[in-house]
């Protein structure tokens, strides 16, 4: 249901952390927290907040008495605000410069593209260390406005904002460790390398959904870029040959990636797309969210070994040189068909007579039976039929039930079925 417009965020919470829709309880654990009464504060008594809040979607166009905010929330440590109806950076200050313990902040899907953030608001958002800023439409002016004030920033959100290029900060931001900049449109290296030159310190990229096609960087730069990444997400990228793959073998203390959904890998079968991304990726633990155990990393890279052996040596990938030296050259797996065999060749045991035929294992003893009819000249209902394995301790086993398989009873060739006239 929409909510009505032009509401305060102190509106806002007085519904919603009133004693009627948030009652506080007492015990250990509930991270509800009751601040004592300022003077002044003719509602203090009335609410019961916690250190989390979450208003979504309620509608917030503005901050409402800021004295009432910086009471209210002296206590607050994280606050979603993403869905509403924000539009002006002053208004965000008025209720960040009151919630002075603030570190984590949402701001998505609000329409906050449509003013300016000065550098005197962005001040209000120091202490900040995560901020959310996906589908805002944050100019990138914006975003170097808040790395240049909010020092210990470590985690940036900046998803949904159709962002074809990127824009160099005039100061990097060292503090910066985890970047989500998925769903744009980010195709060029080029623009990637500016992150690199931006946030020195990034432990975690993580770049999914955008189609960015290549890899254009030589090794040493890849390894000034990014010297501290340990983790790049991929998914769902343009990259299309296996060169890009290996240059992520540049990044010095990668050890994480994700590389589902890019056209190089269609055309592998899932054991193969895993096996040679592993045995490409010497020094990584995790692949697609998955531990890579020291186990699994041996049968990779045997793996690839078999796999080019037999191409030209134009097309042999350098890895494969390299994991030769390191295990030798192997001999091809041998080739073993694990499907189930479709017929035996039996004895069938009738009276003083002995036939060998050939019987198929997907019929039931019904069918069998009258297979057997025009051979031993009994119909199938004056038929019993007794299986001996070979190697069985304990004598032939009758095949009494008509509906069951031949192949449950594990009928191999040289077997023997007896067949007898039922008594009457």
């Amino acid at each position: 249901m929409d909510q009505p417009s032009g509401r305060s965020f102190m509106q806002v919470l007085c519904e919603k952390y009133s004693p009627e829709n948030f009652p506080y309880r007492r015990g250990p654990g509930m991270g509800v927290h009751v601040p004592a009464t300022p003077q002044g504060s003719p509602m203090k008594d009335r609410l019961n907040l916690p250190s989390v809040l979450v208003l979504n979607s309620c509608g917030i166009t503005c901050a409402g008495d800021e004295n009432e905010i910086a009471a209210f929330c002296a206590h607050v440590s994280e606050l979603d605000l993403s869905d509403n109806k924000l539009e002006d950076w002053h208004e965000v200050s008025k209720i960040v410069s009151n919630v002075p313990h603030l570190e984590f902040l949402n701001l998505s899907s609000n329409p906050l593209s449509l003013s300016v953030l000065e550098r005197r608001c962005a001040g209000s958002f120091a202490g900040v260390r995560k901020l959310v800023l996906n589908n805002s439409k944050a100019s990138w002016e914006t975003v170097h406005t808040i790395l240049q004030e909010l020092p210990d920033l470590e985690e940036l959100f900046l998803c949904l904002n159709d962002y074809e290029t990127v824009s160099c900060s005039p100061v990097c931001c060292q503090s910066l460790k985890l970047l989500h900049i998925t769903d744009n449109n980010l195709q060029d290296w080029t623009e990637i390398r500016k992150l690199g030159i931006m946030f020195p310190s990034l432990d975690t990229l993580i770049l999914a959904n955008n189609n960015l096609t290549t890899i254009e960087e030589s090794e040493d730069s890849l390894a000034r870029l990014f010297p501290n990444l340990r983790s790049i997400n991929l998914h769902k990228s343009g990259l299309h040959c296996w060169e890009d793959i290996d240059k992520l073998n540049s990044f010095p203390k990668l050890e994480e990636v994700k590389l589902l959904g890019i056209p190089l890998l269609q055309s592998y079968t899932t054991e193969e797309r895993r096996k040679l991304l592993i045995a490409r990726l010497p020094s990584i633990i995790k692949l697609n969210g998955s531990i890579v155990a020291d186990g699994e990393r041996e049968d990779s890279e045997r793996f690839f070994i078999r796999y080019y052996m037999e191409f030209p040596e134009e097309e042999v990938p350098f890895r494969y040189h390299e994991l030769v030296t390191k295990y030798g050259k192997l001999e091809p797996l041998a080739v073993v068909d694990l499907r189930p065999q479709s017929s035996v060749k039996v004895e069938i045991h009738f009276q003083d007579k002995v036939e060998e035929m050939s019987i198929r294992l997907d019929q039931t003893v019904a069918e069998l039976k009258k297979h057997l009819k025009t051979v031993v000249q009994l119909s199938t209902s004056n038929m019993l039929l007794f299986y001996l394995d070979q190697e069985a301790p304990f004598g032939p086993e009758e095949m009494k039930y008509s509906s069951r398989a031949l192949h449950s009873y594990g009928i191999r060739d040289g077997d023997k079925i007896y067949v007898e006239p039922r008594m009457k």
